[in-house]
């Protein structure tokens, strides 16, 4: 198998570590940057370091080893589900409606994940990033640029005010409609297990999510609050621990609601997270007007609130 890369000019000036983690998707973070600083990996015939930047035209050795084809997938080549799930296309982005249950990459033991579905649909695209993530129990609006420049556009916007994203949240507990915003900072956390968790900690990274209580439920003697988030920083599980920091977890949410979550999953018939990416807007999209996209309520979460409501 032919290990050596000719980077084109989508992919100028990008960092060698990502180059690489891109096309190695089997192969552990940790082991990438040790192939960069051992040598194994060469650019023009010479050594590099994790932080130094392709150009088009260079061409990048990769050892043969850490080639390997991809996987056969759960759904057996047939990726033409995914037409159904885009939201809007044009020649920098796509947008799609991710279901819940579907990473957004494989790894970690799930060997489909959106982006590795969506190459494998279309083996002609050149470009095909992921601009950001969601939780694989999260459904929802998710970007991938098809271009380069697009996805370093899109980066700075993210880290600043450039990107506007939109959640609908259930949860379990009674929110009051005066909280219309949690300022509490997170911090990543490994447990013995290998689990990675995100906690409230005055160490951690500042984090904001503004809410807007929606609609107020019940089921016999569980409250239900129906609420939309808007994340202001974009840190791991932000909304889900936001939510449960305040004593109103996400509904169906196992890895941070307990028991209480998913007791008030069970009262209504929901048999996924009541977390769902609705809303994105671009302000002044690819120097136009600004692109404001929605993506339909999940018909078991639509079906859930019927059951609370009626």
């Amino acid at each position: 198998m032919n290990n050596l890369f000719d980077v084109g000019p989508e992919h100028d000036g990008q960092r060698i570590d990502n180059f690489l983690m891109a096309r190695l998707r089997d192969v552990p973070r940790s082991r990438v940057y040790r192939m960069i600083r051992s040598g194994e990996v060469r650019v023009n015939k010479g050594r590099v370091r994790p932080q130094s930047r392709v150009a088009n035209g260079d061409q990048v050795r990769i050892p043969p080893w850490a080639i390997q084809p991809h996987r056969e997938t759960p759904r057996g080549g047939d990726y033409s589900w995914l037409d159904a799930r885009i939201i809007h296309e044009d020649p920098e982005l796509l947008v799609i409606d991710k279901p819940a249950g579907l990473a957004v990459h494989g790894g970690s033991g799930v060997s489909l994940g959106l982006i590795e579905a969506l190459r494998a649909h279309r083996p002609e695209a050149r470009f095909l990033e992921l601009v950001h993530r969601l939780d694989r129990d999260t459904s929802g609006l998710i970007m991938v640029a098809l271009r380069r420049r697009a996805l370093l556009d899109l980066h700075e916007r993210l880290r600043g005010n450039g990107v506007q994203k939109n959640y609908l949240a259930l949860v379990a507990g009674d929110w009051p409609a005066s909280r219309q915003s949690v300022d509490a900072p997170l911090r990543r956390s490994t447990l013995r297990s290998g689990e990675r968790v995100v906690r409230v900690d005055e160490t951690g990274q500042a984090a904001q999510t503004r809410f807007r209580l929606l609609e107020s439920l019940r089921a016999g003697e569980i409250e239900y609050s129906l609420l939309q988030a808007s994340p202001v920083t974009g840190r791991t599980h932000q909304i889900r621990v936001h939510c449960w920091h305040h004593g109103a977890p996400v509904v169906g949410d196992q890895k941070y609601g307990g028991e209480r979550s998913l007791l008030a999953a069970r009262a209504i018939g929901l048999q996924r997270m009541a977390l769902h990416a609705s809303q994105l807007r671009l302000p002044g999209w690819r120097g136009g007007e600004d692109l404001q996209l929605q993506a339909p309520e999940p018909v078991e979460l639509t079906r859930a609130l019927e059951r609370l409501r009626t």
